[in-house]
């Protein structure tokens, strides 16, 4: 910042308990302005903006190839001041609350000045920061005076996703089942089902399992949850995983067959899942395992959707079909 500039930031006013945005809501704030001595300002512009970017680089003997791709969402621009109108252009100009512009020449203190923009309609994808990409929402300002470096501020706010899911499994159980044989000792079999693909984020997931423990030895059934995140960058994919959670079950003994129900709390913090962005993904799964001492641990994953806590669950069960009713 400048001497006569000292300081430029936004603030803005939460409209819920989780200081979330989605499609269609109002964002209001204020823009401030703190000035040391009188000066004249050319431009003071506010920007909304969202967007999605994956970088990462990758080594080929001894060259490096960039990966990086951008997917835009909105920009929504207002003008505060701004003392010439190029020709042919057209913007929006933020009025004071007499509907006059505001003054070009500031003098010494504090200035407010006061936003509103509304969050466009769409399929836009949560707020998200992965390990090759984000997906971010911003308030941006910028002040520009002639013959000076323009002083610039810019703040995040969460963009949470709410539109329904076109996933017709969503509200469908899922099934998986494995035997594996152990090298001398017998054999081993599990079936896992979930009582959906679809859960919302601090939600109970049940998983039920039937487990024949046929061989000779104690094995220890496993849950983990994990989330795959996934990258695109001209026409290449870059893939990471992250643990969530993992628990474990109680032993079973050898020759016996056990029924066995498994809560795992999904954490209210976790990212949805994200299908709807062309730069990145996240996605989850559950795998099962059972783990036996000195043989391969057989296993089972199944597809996981985390829905945001606000999700509109009942108006996908209007739009189901009869059979998962």
């Amino acid at each position: 910042m400048s001497d006569t500039i000292k300081n430029i930031s936004i603030t803005y006013d939460a409209i819920n308990e989780n200081n979330t945005f989605s499609s269609g809501d109002f964002i209001s704030g204020r823009l401030i302005v703190e000035v040391a001595k009188e000066a004249k300002i050319d431009s003071l512009l506010i920007k909304a903006k969202g967007k999605a970017r994956a970088l990462w680089s990758e080594q080929y003997g001894k060259v490096t190839v960039v990966y990086h791709q951008k997917e835009k969402f909105f920009k929504l621009e207002q003008y505060i001041i701004q003392e010439q109108k190029g020709k042919g252009q057209d913007y929006e100009m933020l009025l004071t609350r007499s509907g006059k512009t505001y003054s070009n020449i500031v003098t010494p203190g504090i200035h407010e000045y006061p936003f509103t923009f509304q969050i466009p309609q769409g399929n836009m994808p949560s707020s998200f920061k992965g390990v090759y990409g984000k997906i971010v929402y911003t308030l941006e300002a910028k002040l520009s005076r002639s013959m000076r470096v323009p002083s610039k501020t810019k703040t995040k706010f969460t963009f949470l996703s709410t539109e329904v899911m076109d996933t017709p499994e969503l509200m469908a159980p899922q099934f998986g089942t494995k035997e594996e044989k152990i090298f001398i000792s017998g054999k081993v079999s599990m079936n896992i089902t979930t009582e959906r693909m679809g859960y919302m984020q601090g939600e109970g997931l049940k998983v039920m399992a039937e487990i024949q423990n046929g061989s000779s030895r104690t094995i220890v059934p496993k849950y983990c949850l994990y989330q795959k995140q996934s990258f695109f960058a001209q026409g290449n994919r870059r893939v990471h995983t992250k643990k969530i959670l993992k628990e474990a079950g109680e032993p079973i003994p050898s020759s016996t067959h056990q029924s066995i129900t498994k809560v795992l709390n999904i954490p209210t913090t976790v990212s949805p899942t994200i299908l709807n962005c062309t730069v990145l993904h996240v996605e989850y799964r559950l795998k099962v395992y059972l783990d036996i001492s000195f043989a391969k641990d057989p296993e089972i994953k199944l597809p996981i959707i985390i829905l945001p806590a606000a999700y509109p669950f009942g108006e996908v069960v209007k739009t189901m079909p009869p059979p998962y009713l």
